[in-house]
């Protein structure tokens, strides 16, 4: 190692540093009191600062997702008073228009086709065919595009989870429902519509910032940790509290991502990747063509633009018993959540009913596609599908076959 010589510090006018001075061990020491002191002098600093005047940033973790299979267990109607008694707030404000980012970064062309249809798919299964109530869900969807708690595409959103059995965050994308029924070609046309309005910046201030939703005859375990927002037909929505529902945490669109997703190639010639991909009136054409489960309907359902429903059977008038039953016909395309609807509108205020319904093309001899019975002397109450024709995520609200069938619509009568 190289040493100054003994004349380094001749001209400095100072005398030598002492032998002892140059140890290693006496230079560590001078090292660690110098670190003392920064370090005192810097808590000093921090005590005698001024407190800060703008507002304080805390960062935490997105909150968890809810569990949609994890419901209370409550009838319908105990369901629908524990729903009313949770007060409304309704929203201060409106959620901000939804940017598609595909368009402003160049993507790929077929990606805002594909986000409108995995929208209008939303749209349809969620709300059936009611452009009031499309418009509520498809804004739900659009909030949690934006929200960094969901993933950051309309697909991605929608189609969360979809790889598993149940679970998933939209029920109809793992249950069986889109292999099982299709919208007509105009209903079709109808759910696209609203989802290309909101994708090009149309906003339903009614649900505000709401991320979740459910139907008003069940009661999620979720949803007391949440703010309802509001009540669209038989959607109650709602948001988080605090920073996680507020405006500030949401981003202005979607990442312009778009997946393909096959579920829709029978619907979509966006997601099937033929030639007319890009085309967003592409998928109307498809799915005239489509392979359906059951017959669809173009006609909307009954009573969704706030008609009254009617209820027919035969030469039945509506609502008419037949051998102590109401029969009802019902639309196979139709969300099956509102055939409890109907059926609590056709028992209106009777203290005993059973309600029977047959759905609309089917074979000879298949047997209702829905039952529902109410005693309210006993407080019984329940609603069954047939899960064959119109598959359920619970399977203990399948149709009984044969003789329990049977058993069970003979205690009714």
């Amino acid at each position: 190692m190289a040493t100054l010589p003994d004349t380094a510090f001749a001209d400095t006018g100072l005398p030598p540093l002492p032998e002892w001075a140059a140890r290693p061990r006496f230079l560590a020491l001078r090292m660690v009191v110098a670190l003392v002191f920064l370090a005192g002098l810097g808590t000093a600093l921090a005590l005698l600062a001024p407190p800060p005047t703008g507002p304080v940033v805390r960062l935490a973790l997105p909150p968890p997702l809810p569990d949609p299979t994890a419901l209370l267990p409550y009838l319908p109607e105990t369901a629908r008073i524990a729903n009313a008694a949770m007060p409304i707030e309704p929203p201060a404000a409106p959620a901000p228009p939804f940017r598609f980012a595909g368009v402003a970064l160049g993507a790929e062309a077929g990606a805002q086709a594909r986000a409108l249809d995995c929208l209008a798919a939303a749209a349809w299964y969620e709300a059936g065919d009611d452009p009031s109530g499309a418009r509520s869900v498809v804004q739900v969807v659009l909030n949690r595009a934006r929200h960094p708690a969901f993933p950051a595409s309309v697909c991605g959103v929608v189609f969360q989870g979809s790889e598993r059995k149940t679970g998933c965050q939209f029920s109809f994308t793992c249950d069986g429902s889109m292999a099982a029924r299709h919208p007509g070609a105009a209903a079709w046309a109808r759910a696209r519509a609203v989802a290309a309005a909101a994708l090009a910046g149309a906003v339903d201030p009614r649900v505000g910032l709401a991320t979740h939703y459910h139907a008003d005859y069940v009661v999620p375990v979720w949803r007391s940790g949440l703010v309802k927002l509001a009540q669209v037909g038989l959607h109650l929505f709602y948001r988080w509290p605090g920073t996680w529902g507020s405006p500030g945490v949401l981003r202005s669109g979607g990442s312009g991502e778009e997946a393909r997703i096959p579920q829709l190639a029978a619907l979509s010639a966006a997601h099937a990747g033929g030639s007319n991909a890009a085309d967003p009136a592409a998928g109307t054409a498809a799915s005239a063509g489509a392979p359906l489960a059951y017959l669809p309907l173009d006609d909307p359902e009954p009573g969704a633009h706030g008609a009254a429903p009617s209820f027919t059977s035969g030469g039945a008038s509506a609502g008419e018993a037949q051998g102590g039953h109401i029969s009802l016909m019902l639309d196979p395309a139709a969300f099956p959540g509102t055939y409890a609807m109907r059926a609590l509108a056709a028992c209106a205020e009777r203290e005993r009913c059973a309600v029977v319904g047959e759905l609309l093309g089917a074979a000879a001899g298949q047997g209702p596609g829905f039952v529902y019975l109410r005693d309210r002397r006993t407080g019984a109450e329940g609603a069954w599908w047939d899960c064959a024709a119109l598959p359920r995520a619970n399977p203990t609200r399948c149709l009984p076959k044969g003789t329990a069938l049977a058993r069970m619509l003979a205690d009714w009568r």
